[in-house]
């Protein structure tokens, strides 16, 4: 299984980003580790985790503390150990696409109806990318997990950062 992982920290100097390896990580408090010590003195750290062109997981830490995490997809759990340990404890779906319909008929997308968001979609509502334009990214037909991540990137004003490093 292909995983590309990425955090992205908010200093007070801006924004930067970092490429890590999860490889090694056995459970998700070292993944949080891994992600405070990108950038040890961000307010705010995302990471941005794609998986085979199938599944985007997106960890979020305020503070370096108050972990929120997001999955496209519940089936990323049961497909990969990465997946596991990113989303095996989140419980709560995220809104149904379900509720997206009318908003999707509206902005021209179709929701995937295989699709399974999980956790907290609101977690980058305050950065402007409201929940149903999450799920509606995630759900988008041929969009793959980098193209959501580069839109978000670029919606909260990393997308330079993210792009630089994909390039490196």
């Amino acid at each position: 299984m292909s995983i590309f992982a990425a955090a992205v920290a908010r200093a007070k100097s801006g924004w930067t980003a970092t490429e890590l390896d999860l490889s090694g990580l056995a459970d998700i408090d070292e993944v949080v580790d891994a992600l405070r010590d990108a950038e040890p003195d961000s307010d705010l750290a995302l990471l941005f985790v794609e998986s085979d062109d199938e599944y985007l997981a997106i960890l979020r830490l305020d503070e370096g503390e108050d972990l929120r995490v997001f999955g496209s997809d519940s089936g990323f759990a049961d497909e990969s150990r990465i997946g596991s340990v990113l989303l095996g404890e989140v419980e709560a779906p995220a809104l149904g696409l379900d509720d997206l319909a009318a908003q999707d008929d509206e902005e021209g997308t179709a929701a995937e109806p295989d699709a399974d968001p999980v956790g907290d979609a609101e977690l980058l509502g305050d950065l402007g990318v409201p929940s149903q334009r999450l799920l509606a990214l995630c759900g988008m037909e041929g969009m793959l997990p980098s193209d959501v991540t580069a839109e978000i990137c670029q919606r909260i004003g990393c997308g330079d950062e993210m792009e630089e490093l994909r390039e490196a």
